[in-house]
């Protein structure tokens, strides 16, 4: 009998302590970015015609690839790049960048460039509050002719303190893929 009012105590107790948490649900989805669009605007430094890459996916995991528009770049040119992301399933089309600025400490953008590419990628401001890049504009700088892809990545929580992070190394990054896309460049 002792041990059922103990039981009965114990299970009370729990309830009590559970029911009146303040804690949000640890368990609970965070609902993650619908980024249906992605455009990169390449434009000389110095000035000139801008360039677009552009990949749009308006099904997601539909049975339809998405329709990647990559580039044509001058040899021995720097451009500056920026990055517009948007949801395009909704009229009028959500604008994700403007979510990617305000939750910086929760992004970054990562590029790795082929090694058949001569071209380099290098962050140029958009750092968040810790001074860690985000990524949304940077710089692709160009040598030889040449053929390749870039892979542009938006990393959801990644580990901005763990080596080479802060410097473009996406290896220890971890976090969750929001987008990644492989554009094709020709350099000429």
């Amino acid at each position: 009998m002792k041990s059922i009012k103990l039981l009965a105590i114990l299970f009370i107790a729990t309830l009590t302590f559970t029911a009146c948490s303040d804690d949000e649900n640890p368990m609970e989805e965070v609902e993650e970015e619908v980024i249906t669009t992605m455009k990169i605007t390449l434009t000389p430094d110095g000035g000139g015609t801008s360039v677009t890459m552009e990949s749009k996916d308006l099904d997601g995991d539909g049975p339809n690839l998405p329709e990647i528009t990559g580039a044509i770049l001058s040899a021995n040119t720097t451009y500056n790049a920026s990055i517009t992301l948007s949801n395009e399933t909704e009229s009028p089309a959500e604008d994700i960048t403007a979510e990617v600025r305000e939750k910086d400490e929760e992004h970054q953008f990562f590029y790795q460039v082929s090694s058949s590419l001569n071209a380099t990628a290098a962050y140029a401001g958009s750092n968040d509050s810790n001074g860690n890049p985000v990524g949304l504009n940077f710089t692709l700088t160009t040598t030889d002719a040449s053929n390749g892809g870039i892979i542009v990545t938006l990393r959801h929580e990644p580990n901005k303190s763990a080596s080479g992070v802060k410097n473009g190394d996406i290896t220890n990054a971890d976090g969750e893929t929001d987008i990644e896309v492989t554009f094709p460049v020709t350099i000429q």
